[in-house]
């Protein structure tokens, strides 16, 4: 099996892919991104924190315009995952209005973006639909 990379700092491959936060020590506010503070208290500490890997779309918006070199049409989501709201791409379902909707259940999905000339992977994230 080739090495595999995860595309983000975010995303946890073993044991199972997850998504990791960031969360405030303070007030649990959570970040998916580095942070020197917290923005809602100011605090400084902070621990790792895993996120639900199924959740709910509870906004989306079907991307029909992108740089060049980006398939469209695609569907970018917000979905809830047990209290925490994680950007992504709704990803195994047709991008249109019939297959994605508002209170849709979905779980976390991995796939591989590309490789360089030694073969390792880049691992990304989206979600699919839960049938």
């Amino acid at each position: 099996m080739a090495a595999q990379i995860p595309l983000v700092e975010y995303l946890a491959l073993e044991p199972e892919p997850h998504l990791v936060a960031q969360q405030c020590t303070g007030c649990g506010a959570r970040y998916f991104d580095r942070r020197n503070a917290c923005a809602g208290c100011f605090g400084t500490e902070f621990e790792s924190a895993p996120i639900a890997t199924t959740g709910e779309v509870r906004a989306y918006t079907i991307v029909s315009l992108a740089a060049p070199g980006i398939p469209v049409p695609f569907v970018a989501a917000l979905v809830d995952c047990d209290g925490t709201s994680v950007r992504g791409n709704i990803v195994n379902t047709e991008p249109d209005p019939d297959h994605v909707s508002l209170g849709m259940k979905v779980q976390l999905t991995t796939y591989p973006i590309g490789s360089d000339s030694a073969g390792t992977e880049a691992i990304a994230f989206g979600f699919e639909p839960i049938n």
